[in-house]
This record gives structure tokens, C-alpha cells and sequence, in this order.
């Protein structure tokens, strides 16, 4: 007992960590986490292939496509090939981490939900808005040589807005891939879901415009889908662009939003 009584007491003290996992440092994660994946780099390289090639072959062709042609449609034209690589991409960055259990890693480092769902939303569309920037200059600069009348720059509706539409919409393209993952949490489900809205919804809608009057509203739905609602906004000297932008903004940001609705309800 006398042993006892005189025994020094000590007591374990927990330091707090001075690091907070801010959302800065979300970002950064998932910056390390998409561009350390080498299925990124070749999407990208796909993308930039397909773009610059079939813009070169445009320009090459242009001669006979009439007056009325716009340079910068040789630009833009590779977007309906190109939308299926941006879609591709936004799925498999989360699925990926489903197939692998990275992540649970993540939702263990950061258990708010939404904040995972933003950051990857925010570090995608930021990679897919630069990448694509650079593709359209590197396709400009190998087409001009080939065209008779190059690009217009003296008319932002002929140029610059186009382009900065094209930008936007691989940007919402990739988003809906993004979305379709996190709701499917499968690489192949959530690339068909994809690539069913983005390619084949547009082909479906518009066979109806042969089945007479009494379908013309699956038509005239059609104009909102991904892909035609893009076209719509790139198209050079374009006016009236509120509807097709609400209706891309709004293909990007709905599966977001359920898909952050189903990694709040559902264990990783």
C-alpha cells in the first residue's frame, strides 16, 4: 500500500495536431489523385489526337464545303468525338476508387461527403478547361496555314465565344461522367450511362423527326440533351443561347447532385 500511495501519478497528454484538413487541402489530394493515374493522361492524349487530326482534316476539306463555312467550326466539329472521351474520363475518376476501396481512404480523411463530391468535381473541370484550351490553340495554330480565310477575331461571336462555349461544354461533359459515377459507382455501368446520354439519346431523338407531326415534341427535346444543347451554344454568330446553356448547366449539375445524395446514404 505504501508503494502505491507513494508512486508518482502520470498522465498521458494529447496533443492537439496543429493540421486541419482544409478544403485547400482536398483539392491538392485530389489533384495528386487524378494526375498520378496514367488512364488520365491517356484520355487526355486521346482527346488531343482526335481534336487536332480530324480539325486538319476539316481545314484540308473546307475548300468545298462552301462560302458559308467558319473557320472555327474545323475547331469545334471533334467535340462530338471528343465529349465521349471528357464523359469517359469524369466516370472512371470515381469509379476507380470504388473498384480499388480507395475510396474509403478518402471518406476517412474526409468524411463530409459533399466536399469530396466538390473537390472532384472543381479539380476535373479545372483539368478539362485548361487541357482543352490548349488543345483548340494547338489546333488553331495547325490549321491556319491550311485555310484559305482563317478565324475572325475581330468578331467575338465568330471566335471567341464559340470557343469559350467548346470549353464549357467538355467541362459539362466530363461533369456528367463525374455525376454518373458517383450514382453507379461501376466503370462500365456508369460509361454506358454516359455515353447513352451523350451519343445515342441525340441519334434516338432525332429518327423521330420522320415519324410525323405527332412526334415532333421528341424532337424538340432532343435540342436539350448534352451534345445538341453544345452545339447549339459553339455555333458561330449563335443567338438566344439562355435555354441550351440552362440545359447543359444543368445535365452537369443534376447528376452531382444526386450522386451526392447517394454517397450520403450509402457506405462507401
Amino acid at each position: 500500500m505504501t508503494a502505491l500511495a507513494t508512486e508518482p501519478t502520470t498522465r498521458s497528454r494529447t496533443t492537439a495536431s496543429p493540421y486541419r484538413l482544409s478544403f485547400g487541402h482536398v483539392l491538392r489530394s485530389e489533384w495528386i489523385k487524378i494526375v498520378t493515374v496514367r488512364s488520365t493522361w491517356w484520355s487526355l492524349a486521346v482527346a488531343a489526337v482526335l481534336s487536332i487530326a480530324i480539325s486538319m482534316m476539316i481545314a484540308g476539306a473546307s475548300a468545298g464545303f462552301g462560302v458559308g463555312f467558319q473557320a472555327v467550326g474545323a475547331i469545334l466539329m471533334p467535340t462530338q468525338f471528343t465529349m465521349l472521351v471528357a464523359g469517359i474520363l469524369g466516370a472512371i475518376v470515381i469509379t476507380g476508387e470504388y473498384s480499388t476501396g480507395m475510396i474509403r481512404s478518402t471518406l476517412t480523411a474526409e468524411p463530409r461527403r459533399g466536399a469530396v463530391v466538390l473537390s472532384k468535381a472543381v479539380v476535373v473541370a479545372a483539368l478539362m478547361a485548361v487541357v482543352t484550351a490548349v488543345i483548340y490553340a494547338i489546333a488553331i495554330l495547325a490549321t491556319a496555314p491550311i485555310f484559305t480565310h482563317g478565324i475572325d477575331w475581330s468578331t467575338p461571336a465568330d471566335s471567341i465565344v464559340p470557343l469559350a462555349f467548346g470549353v464549357l461544354s467538355m467541362v459539362a461533359f466530363t461533369l456528367i461522367g463525374l455525376g454518373f459515377g458517383f450514382i453507379i459507382r461501376n466503370g462500365a455501368g456508369a460509361i454506358a450511362a454516359t455515353v447513352g446520354v451523350l451519343f445515342v439519346l441525340p441519334i434516338v431523338t432525332s429518327l423521330f423527326s420522320m415519324a410525323g407531326e405527332g412526334w415532333r415534341w421528341v424532337v424538340d427535346l432532343g435540342k436539350y440533351l448534352p451534345m445538341n444543347a453544345a452545339s447549339a451554344l459553339t455555333a458561330p454568330g449563335a443567338h438566344d443561347l439562355g435555354p441550351s446553356l440552362l440545359a447543359l448547366a444543368g445535365w452537369a449539375l443534376i447528376p452531382l447532385l444526386i450522386g451526392w445524395g447517394v454517397l450520403r446514404t450509402r457506405d462507401a
